[in-house]
């Protein structure tokens, strides 16, 4: 598609429908850029504008792409996108105790992040405290967050009513109502705190994250509608469903099915909230997507941008959404752990730079850019810096925030979106015709296929016929390779972390807990009562981590994930 200007000046005169859409766009991008408007030039001092569009746009054209912040969103859901407001650099940090944790976000922070995340313990996935597990496992891949005082210390210094906050918290959502029960704490409003649950997605965890699963099906699927609805009334401006397309693919499942998958499983989960009683536009706008972004450049790129319009028409379609808000693919992307090689570490950095760039280019909200020892340990001060460091040089230095969509118009861009659209629906038609996503996984049709998606991409790999530097080509000697530092908790930091939960227990008030657990219980088994309300309750008392979990567990059914062979 040739290209021009976009920006021309309005006229009084009768416009064409994609004219006046050419100027509403420019109205909107003004009001939302406001004062931060300026010219940009290059190097070579061309100025560079903020979209480029064919010089005669057509039907097809508005159609298929249109403008940014416009149906079907496919050049991005915002009018500004990048030029006007970048992505957030949301680092996801799991590391030791809470102290440790702490050290390393206001680090991070310090170094350009603007947005957190937590991640737990890989024990507190599991649903269990850390007096229940052997020392030497505790916080290696996670930080050990099993109480609100645990929180209060790991959000030290952290303004939680001014920077948003995703918590990688499966059902029952534990840390979520120790963030709230900090923030009753520090006399902050619920209303004010802002963030994501960003392990809400009970079916991606049942499909294809096996150790994240703790309460049964049915179990989950009632305490997730619990949360968004307490969320929709209570914590306005949080997240509470972020429905993970990260785990199907690196499981295995092609880019596409990837999509197709987290579409099937948002379809669901918004028609059991309007079962509920929940009107769409009370609850599409605060759902939010979470992806892998794979090194396969191109096929990422047209990935995000197929997936913007599929959902616009998906949320006003078939989910009779009305507000443009509830139309929008807001998703946060993390570059591909599975990606990266213990061979050859320091390769990584030039693949975790790619797979930005291609999530840039794709248009995301939100990244987190792993750290290219991520193969091998929990990632040093040294290499988690120069993963910050990427984004800045990304932003600041490659200029890729001067364009909107700039891959727009690329012939091979543009046929790429169009056949990734129709390898998504088509697997998506697919799930409808099995009963929908709960019904396919229940009977395990998804497990197959991105089992069947994996087996087909190893043997590509073992083939030769993918090559992947340092595995199965330009390979080096063992003796060649440079020392990585591991990084793993202080043992005593650790020791003094659990014996200090262990008297937390027993000077806490036991009745105030078992009075809050028997209401737990109750609630369990009142379909009218919601749950997470009672959860929050209970954390509040001084209910630990791993109590409510095997209270849960017990009145709802333990996780049991169907396993395909």
């Amino acid at each position: 598609m040739n290209a021009k200007h976009p920006i021309n000046q309005r006229s009084d005169t009768e416009l064409k429908p994609e004219d006046s859409a050419r100027l509403d766009w420019k109205d909107a991008y003004q009001q939302q850029i406001g004062t931060r408007d300026r010219v940009i030039s290059n190097r070579s001092n061309i100025t560079v504008e903020p979209l480029y569009t064919p010089e005669e746009p057509d039907t097809q054209y508005m159609e298929k792409l249109s403008y940014p912040g416009q149906f079907p969103y496919t050049r991005g859901i915002y009018p500004t996108m990048h030029r006007g407001r970048t992505w957030t650099q949301r680092q996801l940090i799991g590391l030791g105790t809470p102290q440790d944790y702490n050290e390393r976000v206001r680090s991070i922070l310090d170094l350009g992040a603007n947005a957190i995340s937590l991640l737990p313990c890989n024990s507190g996935f599991r649903g269990l405290d850390c007096d229940e597990v052997p020392l030497p496992l505790l916080g290696t891949c996670g930080t050990v967050v099993n109480i609100v005082d645990h929180m209060d210390t790991a959000l030290a210094g952290v303004p939680i009513d001014q920077i948003s906050t995703a918590m990688n918290d499966p059902s029952p959502f534990t840390l979520l109502a120790f963030v709230l029960g900090v923030a009753r704490r520090r006399g902050i409003p619920w209303e004010k705190v802002t963030g994501t649950s960003n392990q809400s997605d009970y079916i991606s965890h049942f499909v294809a994250n096996h150790m994240f699963y703790r309460l049964s099906l049915p179990g989950s699927r009632r305490v997730l509608v619990d949360h968004i609805a307490f969320c929709r009334d209570h914590v306005p401006n949080w997240n509470p469903m972020s429905i993970v397309g990260q785990h199907m693919q690196q499981a295995g499942a092609t880019p596409a099915e990837t999509i197709a998958f987290t579409f099937a499983s948002g379809i669901q989960y918004a028609e059991d909230c309007m079962k509920r009683g929940m009107d769409p536009d009370s609850i599409l706008p605060r759902f939010t997507f979470f992806f892998d972004i794979s090194i396969s450049f191109f096929e990422e790129i047209a990935k995000f941008r197929a997936a913007r319009r599929i959902w616009a028409r998906i949320t006003r379609g078939r989910l009779g959404a009305k507000d443009p808000r509830s139309w929008r693919f807001k998703f946060h992307a993390q570059t591909s752990g599975v990606d990266l090689t213990a061979q050859q570490p320091l390769n990584n950095i030039a693949r975790v730079t790619t797979q930005a760039i291609a999530g840039i280019l794709g248009g995301l909200q939100s990244m987190h850019t792993d750290a290219y020892d991520e193969a091998i340990t929990c990632p040093t001060d040294d290499s988690a810096r120069i993963a910050v460091a990427t984004q800045n040089i990304l932003r600041e230095e490659a200029h890729l925030c001067d364009v909107i969509d700039p891959l727009g118009g690329s012939y091979y861009i543009e046929r790429l979106t169009d056949q990734m659209e129709e390898e998504i629906l088509k697997v998506m038609d697919r799930i409808d015709e099995a009963g929908g996503m709960y019904a396919a996984v229940e009977a395990g049709l998804v497990q197959r296929m991105i089992g069947e998606s994996a087996l087909a991409w190893q043997e590509r790999v073992e083939s030769g016929e993918e090559r992947i530097v340092g595995v199965n080509c330009y390979q080096r000697d063992d003796a060649e390779e440079p020392a990585i530092p591991t990084s793993r908790p202080d043992p005593q930091r650790m020791q003094a972390h659990v014996e200090h939960f262990r008297a937390f227990k027993e000077l806490r008030s036991k009745r105030a807990v078992g009075s809050a657990i028997d209401e737990l219980i109750r609630a369990a088994n009142d379909e009218n009562e919601n749950l997470f309300a009672r959860v929050i309750d209970a954390a509040e008392a001084g209910a630990t981590h791993g109590e409510i979990i095997a209270c849960l567990r017990k009145e709802l059914g333990f996780g049991h994930p169907l396993i395909v062979t």
